[in-house]
């Protein structure tokens, strides 16, 4: 009778495991990249006061939050080489987590920047500091600090997120197991790595998020 979880097999597959979770990590980190740095432009055209910038870059965000990640990656996968555009399917699925976490990112930064006091606005007015040093040397250096748990958050659901990205024929961790589960009938001791591996990284990227936090607090203290 073959074991429940065979320890032999499972040290035979870790290394096709292994150069999977390179992919699904890949992803998620060029992923959040591009959401965090995406979403902070969105989140200032939104708060631009010319209606004609700050309404579409609204409707953009809404749209994005409301429709499927899922439906995302299909469209992007499926739509986009129409226009002429050819990517690969793992930069596909790369661009389709950053703008879909960018929306949600956005409105954690517009929450951040909202907090900031507005005696601060005032105090860079009073200095005449043009718009762009009054954003980057006044007020998101008091804004991103405070979310930053909150990007942590989506970092750690942008990873859970990739195995989606399986749906456009990226061999990412869980597809891989899956894989090998076809090919040797044995669904067990891949599907439990798998599951570790999210867990412990997980665990891993929250506690960095922490650190990071205790940081900027530290630095922000001290200044």
């Amino acid at each position: 009778m073959n074991p429940i979880f065979d320890w032999k097999f499972a040290w035979e597959i870790l290394p096709t495991l292994g150069s999977a979770l390179v992919i699904t990590i890949q992803a998620t980190l060029l992923g959040m990249s591009l959401a965090v740095t995406l979403g902070l432009v969105l989140a200032m055209l939104r708060r631009m006061r010319s209606r004609w910038i700050s309404a579409p870059t609204a409707l953009f965000i809404e749209f994005v939050r409301s429709t499927p990640l899922l439906v995302q990656i299909y469209f992007l996968f499926y739509v986009l080489p129409q226009t002429g555009v050819q990517l690969s399917p793992l930069t596909t699925g790369i661009l389709a987590l950053g703008v879909h976490y960018a929306a949600y990112c956005a409105e954690v930064y517009r929450a951040g920047i909202e907090a900031v006091p507005r005696g601060q606005w005032e105090a860079a007015t009073a200095l005449n500091l043009s718009p762009w040093r009054t954003a980057m040397g006044v007020v998101l250096p008091q804004a991103i600090p405070p979310v930053v748990p909150a990007l942590g958050n989506y970092l750690v659901a942008m990873f859970k997120d990739t195995p989606l990205l399986s749906a456009i024929t990226v061999v990412e961790l869980l597809q891989q197991s899956k894989i090998i589960g076809s090919a040797t009938f044995r669904y067990t001791e891949p599907l439990t790595i798998v599951g570790v591996l999210f867990l412990v990284l997980s665990l891993a990227a929250a506690w960095c998020v922490r650190r990071l936090e205790a940081w900027l607090k530290k630095f922000g203290g001290s200044r």
